[in-house]
């Protein structure tokens, strides 16, 4: 019996070692596995991209995560804009025959201020995009654009900026011819009565406030009560002069008007416009070296359009399309922005003032811009273009042209086929700032010239806020718009208002 006994133990004793030895094994297996697997955890480990933090679960009664901050998009550029009486605004559109002597302007304050859309039997369009402007209708354009604004607050506190929706180029224009000063300052002088008595304007003393004035800044800067004299007071009344002033002409030596461009022909209302736009004129044949169109001026004695006019008619290189009186053509836009499409350069001298609609127009068409005064257009639209006026223009003196020193054809063949492209590329590339999109909808990536001025007037306000306007003479606010600093500059002789 104890020999079975033990046989029956020896044989469980070998059973068990037989059972122990895989289970062993799979231990040793799975501490080396550990092993080698915590070293190369600690070895990734010190990467912090790879490192997972993990969530904590509902059901271990911690807190759910935060919200993701909310980013307000509109900060810095929220636009509070005053709700005018409509004798400001809206009634003028009403009484739109009023509105000017020599024009029915009802047809151009039609479709939210761009006026009858254009046909485009001559070939010279593209898309339906295209309307016959107004270049006085500026105001109206522009307030139903800021109608369209995304970052528009009722609450005055938050605003970057108060407009002013008030069509003062519209009103002075019923004015100008045959009126006596008390009836040409009549609605300015009752527009600042009544945002004094606006709490919006108590905050700053309208030093935050900007409107647009649709005219060149001459209109609203009689310095007389003298019957003869020219315009309105509203750019030289007090506080006329704490806003900001969104002119198409702008004054050089005064701090408070700032260029804006004209309005042309073209106002997309999608992106894919503007860059098809951009590309026909990229790829448009230009037979013509320079061209010209304007009348001349024989009341101005310093113009230089009688000899513009000389040099084109002698040079076959020259398209001229001459404006006298019982001519037409310049009046066609379609005449107009054909020439220019087939025009390397085109002439913009000063006209009855420093800047012409003509510039934009031509700038539209790629057509290279050749200016013979810098007031025509650098020390105008600083927001607009670019400071180094040589990467997209030409400048040639007057003061040459007129003296007889040069000949424009000579000036613009020196340029080779490489410096004409990328000045053409420059101003295509432009195209974009210089055009106002339709008011009836919103560009959806491109910023067009509106809001190139909306950025300019809010990034004004923020420096005005923030005590970085320079203090200086306002001789020299041309200076200080194009270098940040006065002092001598190679230009001085053009704005020596002795000469002017």
């Amino acid at each position: 019996m104890a020999t079975l006994g033990n046989r029956r133990n020896g044989g469980n004793a070998r059973k068990r070692l037989w059972c122990a030895i895989p289970v062993s094994c799979a231990v040793l297996i799975i501490i080396s596995f550990t092993f080698i697997f915590n070293l190369g955890y600690k070895h990734r480990a010190v990467t912090p991209e790879v490192m997972i933090t993990p969530m904590a679960s509902p059901s271990m009664g911690s807190p759910p995560p935060p919200p993701p901050p909310v980013v307000d998009r509109c900060s810095g550029r929220y636009i509070y804009v005053h709700d005018l009486p409509g004798r400001f605004n809206s009634d003028m559109i009403s009484s739109c025959r009023t509105l000017s002597k020599w024009t029915d302007m009802c047809p151009f304050v039609s479709n939210a201020g761009l006026g009858p859309r254009l046909n485009n039997a001559e070939g010279v369009f593209y898309g339906a995009e295209w309307y016959a402007t107004n270049q006085f209708a500026l105001e109206l354009i522009f307030h139903n654009r800021m109608k369209q604004y995304e970052c528009l607050t009722t609450n005055s506190s938050l605003a970057s900026a108060i407009f002013v929706p008030f069509y003062a180029g519209l009103d002075i224009g019923r004015y100008l011819w045959g009126y006596n000063t008390s009836v040409r300052d009549a609605t300015s002088r009752d527009l600042i009565r009544w945002l004094k008595s606006r709490p919006e304007w108590s905050t700053m003393g309208g030093r935050d406030h900007f409107m647009v004035a649709g005219r060149i800044t001459w209109d609203f800067r009689r310095l007389t009560d003298d019957e003869d004299d020219w315009g309105s007071k509203l750019l030289v009344i007090p506080e006329g002069k704490n806003m900001t002033v969104l002119v198409i002409e702008s004054s050089p030596w005064h701090k408070n008007d700032f260029g804006i461009p004209y309005p042309t022909y073209f106002h997309p209302s999608k992106d894919s416009e503007v860059q098809q736009w951009q590309e026909r004129m990229r790829r448009i044949r230009r037979p013509w070296l320079f061209s010209f169109a304007g009348a001349p001026r024989p009341n101005i004695t310093d113009s230089i359009r009688n000899e513009i006019i000389g040099q084109c008619r002698q040079s076959r290189r020259c398209k001229l399309l001459e404006c006298d009186n019982g001519r037409s053509k310049c009046h066609s836009p379609s005449s107009v922005m054909g020439m220019f499409q087939r025009s390397i350069f085109c002439l913009q001298p000063q006209g009855d003032s420093y800047t012409r609609r003509s510039t934009f127009d031509a700038m539209v068409a790629g057509c290279v811009p050749v200016f013979f005064h810098p007031g025509s257009a650098y020390a105008q639209y600083v927001w607009h273009l670019p400071r180094n006026h040589s990467e997209y223009s030409v400048l040639i003196s007057e003061d040459e042209v007129r003296d007889g020193k040069v000949r424009i054809e000579e000036v613009l063949e020196r340029f080779g086929k490489k410096d004409v492209m990328a000045m053409r590329e420059e101003v295509i590339r432009m195209i974009p700032r210089l055009v106002y999109a339709d008011p009836r909808t919103r560009l959806e990536t491109t910023n067009d010239a509106f809001d190139v001025t909306v950025e300019g007037v809010i990034q004004r306000v923020k420096d005005i806020k923030g005590g970085r306007v320079p203090d200086f003479s306002e001789q020299e606010s041309w200076k200080y718009a194009l270098t940040g600093r006065g002092g001598e500059h190679e230009w001085d002789h053009f704005f020596n208002r002795t000469t002017q």
